[in-house]
């Protein structure tokens, strides 16, 4: 059966009947796909202009509450209409429910039909401009790490989050006999993805009982930002329906290692790699070290992009392949950014910080406009470090909770003057309300340990 890809292809299909179904979503401040699905018929005649949304839809958090203290939108202001404009270059089957197809949108003031600037999507594509501006593309690629379950997702919330089980019995890095148990999740991740217009590269066990990863082949910094956020949306749904629960939070349990989003990132003019010289050392080009050295001075500032909630940071512990420090290494899993493909073509710069629970449109353009700044400003990058980075009491440490990423946010002149001070504003005030939710909760940790001998 044919599967749209474009415009024509969607129009076609609903002619036929072989689609019936148009989700029209946007990706959140937290990088979920949020939305409406319209009846085909209806959207292919009159709402891929535009439909409207509630414009909380970027004011809230992982629970959907209304925090005060945003000045884009409130109670006083009485919590009005966005524009969601359909890019329909982002349309794709969705091959894991029958009859649907997606578009990714695009968010527009009701009023001046301007984007918002604090739309992870707006915020992205403002640095790429940048960058373009300059003359390069960026490639980028993630990785994402989640935990499978024995349960499902319903189970496991009546049952209060208590006694969870991983889908695995053991450590399962690399290893083909549990993947193979577990391909009757995996496999159609993989297929039904691949088949929605994602380059899949691969699906392999992690470093962890019940933690897999999966690998999207490099795209453009926009294509990679909507590929993971429909790649994660895909496997929790594809994980729903054959009966087991997953998860995205970085650290489910305090004995097990957390979960990552590595980002891999490389300027290019055309298909020419900018971060190549093979006359330089490590086949490092100029411009590549001058990236690389804003990246690394202005991690403070960006944390919170890689690491949004209170639990993201219990992530970051020694001998667990996940950072605590922010030099870079040549191939070296222990540093913040590791030299990925030294002396080839393919020469790249990984960031290991990112959280499995980033936004990647946020982290992604963080990270630019820290690499743009790096390269405008011709900042030297330091020699690489080498050996057991966790040891290296020299090395600055990765901000060590939300508090201190938030702090650094709020007082980030760059950021400001890259991403702008609305856009700033606004995340610094996601960011204090999360603390002040946790701030707000008593832990069962708290009462096991003190509701006796306190």
């Amino acid at each position: 059966m044919t599967k749209p890809r474009d415009f024509d292809s969607l129009k076609q299909m609903v002619a036929s009947g072989d689609i019936d179904t148009v989700l029209v979503c946007f990706v959140d401040m937290q990088g979920r796909l949020v939305g409406k699905r319209f009846h085909a018929v209806n959207f292919v005649e009159t709402s891929f202009k535009e439909t409207h949304c509630c414009n909380y839809l970027l004011a809230t958090d992982l629970e959907m509450a209304t925090p005060p203290g945003y000045a884009s939108t409130s109670w006083k202001k009485g919590y009005g209409d966005y524009i969601m404009a359909p890019d329909l270059s982002t349309i794709r089957p969705v091959p894991w429910l029958a009859g649907t197809a997606m578009v990714l949108c695009d968010i527009l003031d009701h009023h001046t039909h301007e984007p918002v600037t604090h739309a992870p999507r707006a915020i992205l594509k403002k640095q790429i401009a940048h960058l373009a501006a300059l003359g390069f593309d960026a490639k980028m690629a993630t990785e994402l790490e989640f935990f499978l379950f024995e349960k499902t997702m319903d189970e496991i919330r009546k049952g209060g989050f208590s006694n969870l089980e991983p889908i695995s019995g053991y450590n399962e890095d690399y290893s083909i006999l549990q993947t193979t148990k577990e391909e009757s999740i995996l496999r159609p991740i993989r297929n039904h993805l691949f088949a929605a217009g994602l380059p899949i590269e691969n699906s392999k066990g992690e470093a962890e009982a019940g933690q897999e990863e999966l690998n999207i082949r490099y795209a453009s910094a926009l294509d990679c930002a909507d590929y993971h956020s429909i790649a994660k949306h895909a496997i929790k749904e594809i994980s729903w329906q054959q009966g087991h629960a997953v998860t995205f939070l970085p650290k489910w349990h305090k004995d097990r290692v957390g979960s990552s989003s590595h980002v891999h990132q490389s300027l290019w003019v055309g298909d020419d790699p900018a971060f190549v010289d093979a006359s330089r050392p490590h086949g490092m080009s100029e411009l590549m070290e001058h990236y690389m050295a804003g990246l690394i001075k202005y991690v403070p500032d960006y944390t919170y992009f890689l690491a949004p909630y209170v639990n993201s940071y219990k992530r970051f512990a020694k001998g667990t392949f996940a950072p605590t420090k922010t030099v870079w290494s040549v191939d070296n899993r222990t540093a913040g950014f590791r030299l990925c493909a030294e002396g080839t073509k393919g020469i790249r710069v990984e960031c290991r910080i990112g959280g499995s629970d980033l936004n990647p449109y946020l982290a992604q353009a963080a990270m630019l406009a820290a690499g743009i700044k790096g390269i405008e400003d011709g900042l030297s990058l330091a020699p690489a470090t080498t050996g057991d980075v966790y040891e290296d009491a020299k090395a600055t440490d990765i901000p060590q909770n939300l508090r201190s990423a938030t702090e650094a946010l709020r007082g980030s002149s760059f950021l400001r003057a890259a991403l702008g001070d609305d856009v700033v504003d606004h995340y610094t005030r996601a960011a204090e309300w999360e603390q002040e939710e946790f701030d707000r909760a008593v832990t069962d940790w708290e009462i096991a340990r003190g509701f006796e001998r306190a």
